[in-house]
């Protein structure tokens, strides 16, 4: 347990911290399985729609640091690459 105070505050600041990082996490992982999970049966419009907000979703995710930039970019990647062998 911690001694100073400003060291009590930094316990209790970096569980808020920890707490809406891992809300955010779980978040973003559902979105995209959801989409993945969907790529096959949705319209071509909603997944223009949907990918364009999971983009802004991710984006959002590493600008933060809660990914790294690398991974954020092989995922949309990724996802491009699956809607790309839908279509087809």
């Amino acid at each position: 347990m911690p001694h100073n105070k400003s060291c009590k505050k930094r316990l209790i600041t970096n569980a808020k911290r920890n707490e809406r990082n891992r809300q955010n996490r779980a978040m973003m992982r559902t979105q995209v399985k959801a989409f993945r999970s969907n790529i096959g049966s949705a319209a071509e419009e909603d997944k223009a729609k949907t990918l364009s907000e999971i983009y802004s979703l991710i984006d959002t995710q590493a600008r933060k640091g809660l990914m790294p930039k690398q991974r954020a970019a092989r995922l949309k990647s990724r996802m491009a690459a699956a809607v790309a062998a839908a279509a087809k």
